[in-house]
């Protein structure tokens, strides 16, 4: 387990492990997001399996499968539902953390200066700079 802080309720990480799900409970997360599709692991790292570890665990499981075509604005409000419902502090997971790095900041667009999300995931070792024209168009359309 590797959480990457983004803000003080919501921070990412590279994948985890079933075994991991009491640590990350103890570190006081309260729900677990899994944005990592099925299809990228094998059934010991699938959705299931980490659903069933994870309330073992006494935490809330949700799945939202992110890749690059589906950073739609329907999945980044869902998101950001999912972390805006939680009762503490969010660990989102998926191969890297960077697409959970990057759902988070489109949904920032408008909320934030550009520069502040950027240097917000970078802080957290994720470059996103690639999406400054992207968060540029979302802040100046909301």
């Amino acid at each position: 387990m590797d959480p990457r802080q983004i803000t003080p309720r919501y921070s990412v990480s590279p994948q985890v492990e079933p075994t991991d799900m009491p640590a990350i409970a103890a570190a006081g997360f309260t729900k677990v997001i899994c944005n990592r599709p099925d299809a990228e692991n094998p059934p010991a790292l699938q959705a299931a399996a980490m659903a069933e570890a994870a309330q073992a665990a006494g935490l809330e499981f949700e799945v939202l499968e992110l890749t690059h075509q589906t950073m739609t604005p329907d999945n980044v409000a869902k998101q950001r539902e999912m972390i805006d419902s939680a009762n503490g502090p969010v660990l989102a997971y998926c191969a890297s953390g960077t697409r959970c790095s990057v759902i988070w900041a489109l949904g920032q667009a408008g909320e934030m200066p550009v520069d502040a999300i950027l240097s917000t995931t970078a802080a957290a070792g994720y470059q996103l700079e690639n999406l400054r024209p992207m968060l540029t168009q979302l802040s100046s359309s909301s």
